[in-house]
């Protein structure tokens, strides 16, 4: 795995030049190392050895078509949260029985989609939404693939905006609910129940919440067996966290042996859908100074020509970057703030870092910006959506334009 590190003295994707990368394509633009994605993606797979398994990579990290196709390629599934990503996973080369579907609010358009397509199980939130699989099931003689997704009510000591797994969050059903909603579910000739799904949260650090949601799913499990509902399998979520400044996450190959010892006894296949574990690490975002401003208590703001709407994460969360120049400094390390240029304060990329003096039109990257940047890249203050590369096979590609104002315009009104 080489992924991103030095040439010499030049920042490098897989031993291509940011800098070569920037200069033809401009900047901001996303980097991504195919190489990268293909080893954690591997790793994981090989985690679970010969023990039933499918690894469902979370688009919602990154659903771009470039990294789609390198999953793919390398044994990974997909788990869709919406008919948008749906689509998308078929036009990577998914085929519907690649496909889980998650998601908190999904509309009775993209549940026929999915019935209509046959996916390999719909991750339902709610009884009502069950109610509602079997009446697009109906409405079109087939029989859905439903699992349930429970609500645990354990923390997943993550930032409080990516736990989904205590009771007043909004995500699955109550436990105590549950055993009963699938008897019903059980009943009806238009769903086959298949499995339970358990999502705690994103970038976790430790395995704790995991066996913990595992443990109380495991013993739903033998109340449904009693009840004669047989499922194929438990669909655990993803949620691995990675490191992004001096945190310790563990390894994929861990995790995955983690979830063979918890569920082995009960012989159900595992589902994981691991989404920043795979593609975090594997992409930068490259931008140019633009402004290096001096401030009255002596350090300065470096101003980036990218900002939250290429990277919100920063913004969002107060989530931790690491800055670093794509090509090494020769003034002397000072003192900064590295902001972006949206006329928001929050447009913050990192606080009281240390930086040699940069100049006007140096090259900065920031790292670790491969899940959960370009999928919410927005157009505030009409900014274009940055290019993207792909870096494979000791070469690189466009893998997607830059966006024109022509492209933001083309579904207004003229």
């Amino acid at each position: 795995m080489r992924g991103f590190d030095r040439e010499g003295a030049v920042l490098s994707c897989d031993g291509i030049s940011l800098a070569t990368i920037a200069e033809a394509v401009g900047t901001p633009c996303y980097v991504y190392s195919g190489t990268m994605i293909r080893d954690r993606l591997e790793r994981l797979i090989a985690g679970f050895g010969d023990y039933p398994h499918a690894v469902h990579y979370a688009l919602k990290a990154n659903s771009s078509l470039a990294v789609l196709r390198v999953v793919r390629e390398a044994g990974g599934l997909a788990d869709a949260n919406s008919g948008g990503e749906i689509e998308v996973a078929r036009r990577a080369g998914f085929a519907p029985e690649d496909i889980v579907f998650t998601g908190v609010g999904k509309t009775p358009a993209e549940l026929d989609q999915a019935v209509a397509l046959g996916v390999k199980a719909i991750n339902a939130e709610s009884a009502g939404e069950l109610e509602r699989v079997a009446e697009a099931a109906g409405r079109r003689g087939v029989t859905a693939r439903v699992a349930l997704r429970v609500n645990p009510d354990i923390a997943a000591d993550s930032h409080p905006h990516i736990s989904t797994g205590l009771s007043r969050h909004k995500f699955g059903v109550p436990l105590a609910d549950a055993r009963q909603i699938l008897r019903d579910a059980g009943a009806r000739p238009e769903l086959r129940v298949v499995g339970l799904h358990v999502h705690v949260g994103s970038q976790m650090l430790g395995l704790d919440p995991v066996r913990l949601a595992t443990d109380k799913v495991l013993a739903l499990t033998r109340e449904l067996s009693d009840d004669g509902i047989t499922l194929e399998h438990l669909d655990l979520g993803g949620g691995l966290g990675i490191q992004y400044h001096d945190e310790v996450a563990p390894s994929p190959t861990d995790y995955a042996a983690a979830l063979v010892d918890l569920v082995r006894e009960s012989g159900l296949s595992i589902v994981v859908e691991p989404g920043r574990a795979v593609v975090g690490a594997a992409g930068v975002l490259v931008a140019s100074v633009v402004d290096v401003k001096p401030r009255p208590d002596g350090k300065s703001f470096v101003v980036l020509d990218a900002g939250m709407s290429e990277l919100l994460r920063p913004a969002l969360y107060g989530a931790y970057h690491r800055v670093r120049p794509v090509l090494p400094g020769t003034g002397e390390p000072i003192r900064c703030d590295v902001v972006g240029p949206i006329c928001e304060t929050s447009d913050l990329f990192g606080a009281d870092r240390e930086l040699p003096r940069p100049e006007v039109g140096d090259l900065m990257a920031v790292l670790d910006a491969g899940a959960y940047g370009s999928a919410m890249a927005n157009n505030y203050n009409r900014h274009p959506l940055p290019a993207e590369v792909m870096v494979d096979g000791g070469e690189w590609r466009l893998s997607r334009r830059r966006q024109t104002i022509d492209d933001q315009l083309a579904c207004e009104e003229g």
